[in-house]
């Protein structure tokens, strides 16, 4: 949570504590619950400076799918995951949401940034 736009998840949800008290591993979801909504952290590899895989991101949505299931979450928003700093390609993460949530109820809106804003907030993370 160091780089990218979990910095910014960070600043404004908190709870980085309760986070890894989760101890969730790569492949898993860790949970925090503010203001009547949920709040995904996808554990997607076991340090900062890694990689995620394709499998790791399948495996933590599919956690996630799980939580909102059990918890009646039927919307979600998202950026780009893993498409920024971590140089996952969006033809194939797209791919893999709409197979993990395609027998759900759940709808998925996808925000991204304009490239240059994109590129600006990276480069002021990646400053810190």
């Amino acid at each position: 949570m160091g780089a990218g736009i979990a910095v910014m998840f960070k600043q404004k949800f908190k709870g980085v504590d309760s986070l890894k008290n989760q101890k969730k591993m790569p492949g898993q979801c860790a949970v925090l619950e503010r203001d009547g909504r949920f709040i995904y952290y996808l554990i997607t590899k076991k340090k900062a400076n890694h990689k995620p895989t394709y499998n790791s991101l399948r495996l933590s949505l599919e956690d996630m799918r799980l939580h909102c299931v059990e918890n009646g979450v039927t919307k979600i928003s998202i950026p780009r995951i893993g498409c920024g700093l971590d140089g996952l390609k969006w033809a194939r993460v797209s791919e893999i949401l709409e197979q993990v949530f395609k027998h759900t109820n759940i709808s998925i809106t996808v925000y991204s940034l304009p490239v240059k804003a994109e590129t600006t907030v990276m480069k002021d993370n990646m400053r810190r």
